[in-house]
């Protein structure tokens, strides 16, 4: 029941602090509307015409703040729109203000110029803000369909330009393979030496002559 409750409690807040904006608005507006029409006769414009000149001022300040609403997410467009509602809300409040100063009294020579000059100036600021409005809705609607956007074509006049080929790669040379060094042949084991025995030691001979050694007689049986 709680929930509910504050459900239903913020749904009438709502809903009254709409009320009192369109009141409060309603109200100001229309003041705002007899104060400057009274404004426009006293700077000597025709009586029958003088309504015009608050419903320049205030249209001028609900499509600046239309615009602002519709261009949020174009920096350019909405910079625009937002100075247009200030000095829109400055030329208001200065012509509201002007009025209780003049007292019922026309107004200098120079004051009613400024309330004149303002007719052709919000003319020019109004129309370039629809044009920017348009084309910002052109470039939503593209965004929303690619198929919408212009294709821009070269113009045949100018010369075509020159197509830069792309750089041929540069292709370094291969290493020559390094050459291997030819192994040296492994030489054979040299065989051991085989032992070196002594020479023979020769006979030593005499130089004696070797005498004969004659037969000697036995005798037999005895002499």
């Amino acid at each position: 029941m709680r929930a509910a409750d504050q459900s239903v409690g913020m749904r009438l807040a709502h809903g009254s602090a709409a009320l009192i904006i369109l009141g409060v608005g309603a109200a100001a507006f229309r003041l705002s509307f007899s104060t400057l029409e009274d404004l426009a006769r006293l700077a000597r414009m025709p009586a029958d015409d003088a309504w015009l000149f608050p419903l320049i001022v205030d249209g001028t300040i609900l499509l600046a703040t239309f615009g602002l609403l519709v261009c949020s997410q174009h920096k350019s467009e909405r910079n625009f729109f937002l100075g247009v509602l200030v000095v829109g809300s400055l030329v208001s409040v200065a012509g509201n203000s002007v009025h209780a100063v003049a007292a019922g009294q026309p107004l200098p020579g120079w004051a009613a110029a400024l309330v004149a000059a303002v007719a052709p100036i919000s003319l020019l600021v109004d129309t370039h803000g629809l044009a920017l409005l348009f084309r910002v809705a052109a470039r939503q609607r593209a965004q929303a369909d690619p198929e919408l956007m212009p294709v821009t074509e070269p113009e045949p006049d100018s010369p075509a330009a020159p197509v830069e080929s792309a750089p041929e790669p540069v292709t370094e040379p291969a290493p020559e393979p390094t050459a291997v060094p030819a192994l040296a042949p492994v030489p054979d084991p040299v065989p051991a030496p085989a032992p070196v025995l002594p020479a023979p030691i020769p006979a030593v001979r005499s130089s004696r002559p070797v005498q004969t050694m004659l037969p000697l007689a036995v005798p037999v049986g005895g002499a």
